[in-house]
């Protein structure tokens, strides 16, 4: 069973992105190689491989008003909600028995999860693990997380790692969220922030591709994608997990 990790504190995630709960997947089976999509900003091009700040205007960049996107959870699950609660979203949104409902704590955080498999998750993208963290001290849900892989999958290919990639990305990108929040299509180590974006609580998105790059020729910087991440987070730069208090060590 992967261990799942929150999104540790970031301020941005504009140059670079650490990794998040479910990164580590274990072992995949290297898939075809595809050509990493070029770094972006709100839609704006940018050379392949360099990190741009979010924020620039483009036409693809939605206009900021009272109809900024609430991010709130993830489907029938809300941010607050306690693991009673939670599991009946899980049964509400997916029929999910409760033995199909794992449980998962992380000693490191002090955290708490709920587990499962979803088929076609989305649609025709192939079986994905979503994963439901509660807080530390809140004990109440903090972030939902989803994850398409080898391991979640034996059937999911790189190319279908990048036709999710994708779907999402276009429907995060017509979803409004705050303009000056939202970056596209940016290389960061072990991968490309397919999207990111934050609402007006800045409760955030983030689309995760990750995978290895190799220098193809011409230096076409080429990923092989192992995984597609998903996370719905509350409060990403402060989130609820254990830290040891300041002067203990």
């Amino acid at each position: 069973m992967r261990k799942i990790y929150l999104i540790p504190a970031v301020v941005g995630l504009l140059t670079s992105i650490a990794a998040g709960p479910l990164a580590a997947q274990g072992a995949v089976s290297k898939q075809k190689a595809a050509p990493a999509p070029r770094a972006a900003a709100a839609g704006a091009p940018a050379a392949a491989g360099t990190p741009v700040a979010a924020g620039a205007n483009s036409a693809e960049t939605p206009a900021a008003d009272d109809k900024t996107k609430a991010i709130d959870g993830f489907r029938s699950a809300k941010f607050g909600m306690n693991e009673a609660d939670v599991r009946a979203a899980m049964t509400k949104d997916f029929n999910a028995r409760p033995d199909a409902i794992k449980s998962q704590d992380n000693a490191s955080e002090l955290t708490h999860s709920l587990l499962y498999s979803a088929p076609d998750l989305l649609p025709n993208g192939g079986t994905a693990e979503l994963s439901y963290v509660f807080g530390y001290k809140s004990k109440s849900l903090i972030q939902v997380g989803a994850v398409w892989s080898k391991g979640t999958d034996a059937a999911m290919t790189a190319e279908k790692l990048f036709s999710n990639a994708n779907i999402l990305r276009a429907h995060f990108m017509g979803e409004g969220f705050k303009p000056d929040s939202i970056a596209v299509n940016m290389p960061v180590a072990g991968g490309i922030v397919m999207f990111r974006g934050s609402d007006a609580k800045d409760r955030s998105v983030i689309l995760l591709l990750q995978g290895t790059f190799e220098n193809k020729e011409n230096n076409q910087r080429v990923l092989t994608p192992t995984s597609l991440l998903l996370f719905y987070v509350a409060d990403a730069k402060s989130p609820d997990i254990f830290k040891l208090p300041p002067g203990q060590f």
